[in-house]
Parts: C-alpha cells; sequence; structure tokens
C-alpha cells in the first residue's frame, strides 16, 4: 500500500548538515507514524526520531535531541529530518519507516548514508 524511499544523504564534516527526505508512494500516508532508524557498522539500529501521523507530536534520541529536527508534510507525502552539528558518531546508515498499528506491517525505506568526517 504504501513505499518509501529516503534521499539526502551523503558525506559531510563534522558541525555540518544535512536534510534527509522519506518521500511516500501509494495511499494512507497521513495514517502513518514515521520514525527514523540508524544502523552503524558492528552496533545495533537505534532510533533516532519519530513523528505521529498528523505531525503533532515528535520525540528525539537523547543523542540527538537539540540537533535534529523532523517534520512532515502530509499534502506533499514526505517527511524530513533536518541534521544540525552533525558529529562523527551520527554515521549511519538512515532509514525511514512507517507504523500503522500492530495489525499493519511496517514498511521500511532502502536507507541512506550518512557519514560524518573531516
Amino acid at each position: 500500500q504504501l513505499q518509501l524511499v529516503e534521499s539526502g544523504g551523503g558525506l559531510v564534516q563534522p558541525g555540518g548538515s544535512l536534510r534527509l527526505s522519506c518521500a511516500a508512494s501509494g495511499f494512507g500516508f497521513d495514517h502513518y507514524a514515521i520514525g527514523w532508524f540508524r544502523q552503524a557498522p558492528g552496533k545495533e539500529r537505534e532510533g533516532v526520531s519519530c513523528i505521529g501521523s498528523s505531525g503533532d507530536s515528535t520525540h528525539y534520541a537523547d543523542s540527538v535531541k537539540g540537533r535534529f529536527t523532523v517534520s512532515r508534510d502530509n499534502a506533499k507525502n514526505t517527511v524530513v529530518l533536518q541534521m544540525n552539528s552533525l558529529k562523527p558518531e551520527d554515521t549511519a546508515v538512515y532509514y525511514c519507516n512507517g507504523h500503522k498499528g500492530s495489525w499493519y506491517r511496517d514498511v521500511w525505506g532502502q536507507g541512506t548514508q550518512v557519514t560524518v568526517s573531516s
């Protein structure tokens, strides 16, 4: 029903910024909460941020709080993760996830690589 595609990753120096987008196709985007996850080599996948289906509720991991901002535009079927003051520890593959409840299968994007290095 829904497909997600991440974009915007790349190489950035410490202290720099990147803007990741999660673009949805299909129906029902405004019924999905969207989460951002990341996974670095040798580390477990971790949640980064999430935003409710209407955009009213947001949550951030402590490690990114104050640096990252998540927003969504349901009219455009997109969720954006604005990442500022990036640190080498932010290096990972970032995935967006669509969640509509336990009765529905989560939808995952393919991931986009973020590398923070000098």
